[in-house]
């Protein structure tokens, strides 16, 4: 028999190795500054949480085009690069390990943030019913337009120069966001694909992109630096289920299964939502478990019981927590000591400045 692994254990997933199974969720706070560049405060508010076994960083775009909410951070440029190295050297210099989470949002983005006034781009050419954060605050997405197939070979070069970026930066590695409706989830489901052609259609087609990038970024940093995340069953900005999210997601991880990749994050249910929704068909997360190799991280509310449970059950590798790591900067001394947490100041989550971002005290010594 295997002694059974808690929380608190170190673990190592692909070529990193974790102080602990406790991991920080990627969480948008809208901060960048001009040029698109984390700044000194973003330094303090990873540096403060780094006792997690893993950072996976707020999501980052990939290049101009896949911006899709005001003041979101860069890794393309080599100022971004070099203001995320701040970011990285003060995490590894408190014995932190950090990932950056790759995005590109596809059509849930607005004009106003684009090269130029463009349109959003996407799978398709429908507007969803969403939102996003602007200038002018939260306002209706402008309608996309469909990427022709001969621009696609480019996204995928746009990912793999966003990962050698990273490890320029100074990251672990990376995380690619293929979940909460975003392009790669935007090409996957066929509610939102309605592609003919290599791209579309069927579930091998409709996954094409994501298993295109997902090689070109293992091959580019390696693949025990490489994770993915996706959301199977979200609703997230209007975005309907896929017609059998089953048997399209057992395929994906079935032919990722071979890259040998460090993690898959995987959000159950729907995203800042319940984990079990009521309106949604069964879904089987164990099916995709099995079939992964590689380190298994769980996400969606998850309470300390329930994630210690889930470790020690041998259900997940990994916890991620969202929300109680913004108010807590100390959580993992928090969940060790069962301490209480403190509370998370809602109207402080997307920009500003320190308040709700870096004062959260930490527990006394």
């Amino acid at each position: 028999m295997h002694p059974t692994s808690s929380l608190f254990d170190p673990i190592k997933i692909g070529d990193i190795t974790l102080a602990n199974r406790i991991v920080m969720a990627p969480l948008t706070r809208n901060r960048a500054a001009d040029g698109l560049l984390p700044g000194p405060l973003t330094v303090e508010y990873y540096r403060q949480r780094a006792s997690a076994g893993l950072i996976i960083s707020e999501a980052s775009q990939i290049s101009p085009m896949g911006q899709g909410y005001l003041d979101t951070p860069g890794i393309y440029t080599p100022q971004q690069v070099a203001a995320w190295r701040q970011v990285t050297d003060a995490v590894h210099a408190e014995g932190g390990k950090i990932v950056i989470q790759l995005w590109h949002v596809g059509r849930i983005s607005h004009s106003s943030l684009l090269p130029g006034g463009a349109a959003p781009v996407s799978s398709t050419s429908r507007r969803p019913n969403a939102m996003t954060f602007t200038r002018d605050g939260f306002v209706p997405v402008s309608a996309p337009r469909a990427l022709r197939d001969d621009e696609l070979p480019g996204i995928v070069a746009d990912y793999r120069h966003a990962a050698r970026c990273a490890i320029e930066a100074g990251f672990d590695g990376v995380e690619v966001h293929a979940a909460n409706s975003y392009l790669l989830d935007q090409f996957l489901r066929d509610s939102v694909n309605d592609r003919s052609g290599p791209y579309g259609g069927s579930i091998a087609n409709r996954a094409r992109l994501l298993l295109e990038v997902m090689q070109a970024v293992a091959d580019e940093i390696g693949a025990g630096r490489t994770g993915v995340r996706f959301s199977p069953m979200t609703t997230f900005s209007d975005t309907p289920r896929d017609s059998d999210p089953q048997a399209l997601f057992n395929y994906v991880v079935d032919r990722l299964a071979p890259l040998g990749l460090a993690y898959l994050h995987v959000i159950e249910g729907e995203t800042g939502g319940a984990r079990h929704p009521a309106d949604a068909p069964p879904f089987d997360y164990e099916a995709l478990h099995r079939r992964f190799p590689g380190a298994w991280m769980i996400n969606n509310g998850y309470t300390r019981s329930e994630g210690e449970d889930a470790v020690t059950s041998g259900r997940a590798d990994l916890v991620a927590f969202g929300r109680p790591f913004i108010g807590n900067p100390d959580l993992v001394r928090r969940l060790r000591e069962n301490a209480p947490l403190n509370e998370l100041r809602a109207d402080k989550l997307y920009g500003g400045g320190a308040e709700g971002y870096v004062d959260y005290p930490a527990l006394a010594a």
